[in-house]
């Protein structure tokens, strides 16, 4: 595992010295100690994960996609869903666009696994790139970030240009990957935040993200910010133009506990 994390310190600055990683005009996260997209933070410490295990989708969820066909989910633009079904998975087809649930949700538990193409190509950002976005606007990255630096808060497993995950639990490429996700929605009180969205993720069964608040809607080389919006919107998954794989996916509304 030290060996792990060293190579990775020691690629990240070959890399930088070719190829800088990440930004510094970019704005300040909150604290004043890193811009957003920041390649000087450091990269969080590679952890090796268990066997891989497939989560059956318990009693009470709704599977989005269960290896035979997209017909809950329709592309964001309000059209047919364009992505492919190959051998049980869901497949993005490059350059038709994302797609999004037909149903909406709000806070809520997700498990989705899904698998990076092999061998991989090119590297940084470019490298096996895709999303889920909760709400349609708060962004959990998907890339390969197997032995593949890039800027931390852009990595596998971050809270897209926010937070980076407490640890890269990455698996190599064309293995099938995990997320199990808690996301609790963000409350208004009229045009006022009342309280932020949070997310607890665990990557390949490994805890990446403990309640971490979210700044805001997912953006790029800017700083996140809130802008009022209903209880529940669809869940989105992106076209970022690399053919990624996903599958057995399914999701559990939660009730707050105002509720209970």
């Amino acid at each position: 595992m030290l060996r792990a994390t060293l190579f990775l310190a020691l690629l990240v600055l070959a890399l930088q010295e070719k190829h800088p990683i990440g930004y510094d005009d970019t704005p300040m996260l909150p604290g004043g100690n890193w811009h957003v997209h920041d390649g000087k933070r450091p990269a969080p410490p590679v952890v090796t994960p268990g066997p891989p295990v497939s989560s059956p989708a318990p009693s009470d969820a709704i599977v989005l996609f269960d290896g035979k066909d997209a017909s809950r989910w329709r592309g964001a633009d309000g059209k047919e869903a364009g992505w492919k079904v190959v051998d049980g998975c869901l497949e993005i087809a490059a350059g038709k666009g994302d797609i999004e649930t037909k149903e909406e949700f709000g806070d809520c538990q997700l498990h989705l696994e899904w698998c990076e193409p092999t061998p991989p190509h090119s590297e940084s950002q470019g490298r096996g790139n895709s999303g889920v976005f909760f709400m349609g606007r708060y962004e959990l990255q998907v890339l390969d970030s197997f032995e593949n630096p890039t800027y931390p808060d852009g990595q596998c497993a971050a809270l897209y240009g926010q937070v980076p995950p407490l640890v890269n639990a990455c698996r190599k490429p064309g293995e099938w990957q995990t997320y199990d996700v808690v996301f609790t929605a963000p409350r208004f009180e009229g045009e006022m935040l009342a309280s932020p969205a949070s997310m607890t993720v665990f990557h390949n069964g490994v805890l990446v993200h403990d309640h971490d608040p979210i700044l805001g809607a997912t953006v790029h080389r800017a700083l996140a910010t809130y802008s009022p919006h209903g209880p529940a919107a669809p869940l989105r998954l992106q076209d970022h133009g690399d053919p990624v794989r996903y599958r057995n996916v399914w999701i559990r509304r939660l009730e707050p506990r105002g509720n209970r």
